[in-house]
């Protein structure tokens, strides 16, 4: 039997599992088991978990049938558990090393207590934030151990059920168990923090509670947060039952009551539609469950409770109001500030942004309005194939009108058409983010293709990396991101990365990089025409070499090979085929001596040609450094070598 069981409910967190089993994997004491719960989890999670129980046996997976919530697929957890104590960890957190061995020697000092309780530590999605408010509240308690009637100031630790060990076999006589809906954690903390007579606190941080920009449930305003009301009666429904815990009855009502009001005042919670009847529930609670003689708290909070016996939401609503006159008026500014932000995206769209969207356009972007490039030209080719009533529109730049395929329909950015077109479009695709004046209207299907597999940092992966974030507006990015419906993923890597680097509410399609398909179907004639193109000689072994940007230097281009000895060196019988990335296209690396030595008949730059998969298909072999472009040729399985001479420099700035 080991000393404690550890249940792991698992649910679309694959960009945060791995983190998670490793921080508990990875810890001095050994003594456990991980019962890990897939939720029938429909991303790549359950694989994941699969792949870590073949290799650890202290890893167990269930594999639930159905989507049962957080709280039933602990419950399923629990009755497998063997250890002496139950510890439950949310699948996007992760413990801090040592956490077990501390809590080990805890119990054991402590002389087994009933409950357990740790410190935890926010990391929000920008960075890591601070210590939980309890810290005082923990460090207080010493050594000793104590039950709530002598110390209720300890209900006003964290309500969740990830900062505790529970003895099992107390779980288990209690008959304590997770209800489904929000809030589950509530009835079984109070219930378990009542009806211990030992409970001992470790004032260690012991948990790095991921704050999630997006996707938390909790955080999620909707109807779903009246599961609070029921939670609640279950566990007064509970203390009716037991008249000796009487005494807890004024301090529950006052937690729950607490609970509800901080709720209610939440944005990202209780939608302003939803508050009145919100308060009407809370009323109603509040009246059924009122204990005789209750003393109403200090402060605000005793005003609100007072409220609540006697004045309608609107009497409410002023009344807070009056009293966060401050706080109003600074969200006041705020609002402002968007309304005018609001009124300039009006004014762009002009007349067309009120009108009903159009169900058969489609407006197509690649490489910032480049040209009918990448995977927004081969869903379009696609689209036209077998949905030929959608028309397809492309944003092209100006400078890159000259080079589209005959036929094309487009816009440049700014034009009259250009409004038109991106206020009635339903389907946007692009690899990059569209302009931040372009909102998203309701209806309308977001695609982001992105521009292959990422090898560097992104977006919010740059928030704990300072030296690679120069440059990047990571919120203003996510704030772009979050009007995606779809993200195209090239492969599972890619998904667990765009999930993680995006924090946003999106569905991850598993497709593949269309723009790849032509690698992988394409005959020898293909490869060869594209030599011809690009006068290569007959006969000739293509080198091709494709070097990315650096962030680190002005401009982004770093001189890492003397092209002309390297062309030199491959002999007779070589052609070197360049291609830089396409944000120097127009910098000065063009001058730098490839365009004089592509006059010269030395090598051939690419750079221009519009298809790199062309490009690719010409090649025999590829050197590279960190451009992504390594995993879209690894598709024709042909010889790939990395050149990473400046690996510390490019790491430091960018990450990888």
């Amino acid at each position: 039997m080991p000393r404690f069981s550890i249940i792991v409910p698992v649910f679309k967190v694959q960009g945060f599992l791995r983190e998670c089993l490793d921080s508990v994997l990875g810890q001095s004491y050994t003594d456990f088991e991980v019962i890990a719960v897939d939720d029938r989890s429909p991303d790549g999670c359950p694989a994941i978990l699969d792949g870590y129980a073949e290799r650890d046996v202290r890893v167990r997976v269930l594999h639930l049938p159905e989507n049962v919530g957080l709280g039933r697929a602990r419950n399923a957890g629990l009755e497998e558990a063997s250890g002496d104590y139950v510890l439950f960890l949310d699948s996007d957190d992760s413990y801090t090393p040592g956490l077990l061995a501390a809590v080990a020697a805890r119990l054991e000092s402590a002389g087994d207590p009933d409950i357990l309780v740790f410190d935890h530590v926010r990391t929000h999605w920008w960075g890591r934030g601070g210590r939980s408010t309890a810290a005082d509240l923990l460090a207080a308690a010493g050594t000793d151990t104590f039950g709530i009637r002598e110390n209720p100031e300890y209900l006003h630790l964290f309500l969740v059920a990830w900062n505790k060990a529970y003895r099992r076999d107390f779980f288990l006589k209690h008959e304590l168990r997770y209800a489904p809906g929000l809030y589950e954690d509530a009835p079984v903390t109070y219930r378990s923090m009542v009806l211990a007579d030992r409970i001992a606190c470790l004032e260690r941080i012991g948990v790095e509670y991921r704050q999630r920009r997006q996707g938390a449930i909790t955080k999620t305003p909707g109807r779903r947060h009246f599961d609070i009301f029921p939670q609640y009666e279950g566990l007064f429904a509970f203390l009716e039952g037991r008249p000796d815990l009487a005494w807890a009855r004024p301090l529950l009502f006052e937690r729950a009551l607490d609970h509800m009001l901080f709720v209610l005042a939440r944005e990202d919670r209780v939608t302003p539609a939803d508050r009145p009847d919100f308060y009407r529930e809370i009323r109603a609670f509040h009246a059924r469950h009122l204990p005789e003689g209750f003393t109403l708290p200090d402060g605000w909070r005793g005003t609100e409770m007072r409220l609540l016996a006697t004045a309608p939401y609107a009497s409410y609503a002023v009344a807070r109001g009056l009293r966060d006159v401050r706080g109003v008026a600074a969200a006041g500014q705020r609002r402002v500030a968007r309304a005018v932000s609001q009124r300039a995206q009006r004014a762009w769209y002009g007349a067309q942004s009120r009108l009903p969207l159009d169900p058969q356009l489609a407006v197509y972007s690649a490489f910032s309005h480049r040209g009918v490039l990448g995977d927004p030209a081969a869903i379009h080719a696609k689209a036209r194939e077998i949905a030929p009533h959608i028309k397809g529109v492309w944003v092209v730049q100006e400078d890159a009108v000259d080079a589209l395929p005959p036929g094309t329909d487009f816009v440049t950015p700014g034009s009259r058409r250009y409004h038109e077109v991106m206020a009635r479009a339903t389907y946007w695709v692009n690899n990059v983010n569209w302009p931040g004046t372009l909102a998203k209207r309701p209806g309308s299907v977001h695609l982001q293709t992105h521009q292959g597999t990422p090898l560097k940092y992104m977006a919010a992966d740059l928030l704990t990396k300072p030296g690679a974030r120069h440059g990047f507006d990571v919120p203003k990015m996510l704030w772009r991101a979050d009007r995606w419906d779809y993200s195209l993923v090239a492969n599972r890597h890619s998904e667990l990365v765009w999930e993680r680097a995006y924090p946003c509410h999106f569905t991850s399609l598993r497709t593949g990089s269309p723009r790849n398909d032509v690698l992988v179907d394409a005959g020898p004639e293909a490869g060869a025409a594209a030599r011809a193109r690009l006068g290569v000689p007959a006969g000739h072994t293509v080198v091709l070499y494709a070097p990315t940007r650096r962030d680190y230097r002005r401009g982004g281009h770093v001189d890492r090979i003397d092209l002309a000895r390297f062309a030199a060196d491959l002999g007779t019988g070589h052609t070197l085929v360049v291609r830089l990335h396409p944000s120097l296209a127009k910098g000065t690396a063009r001058g730098m001596g490839l365009a004089d030595l592509h006059r010269r008949g030395v090598l051939i730059d690419a750079t221009d040609e519009p298809h790199v998969e062309e490009v690719m298909l010409a090649a025999d072999v590829l050197v590279t450094d960190y451009s992504a472009l390594m995993f879209d040729y690894a598709n024709l399985d042909r010889p790939i070598v990395i050149h990473a001479d400046d690996w510390g420099a490019y790491a430091a700035s960018r990450g990888a």
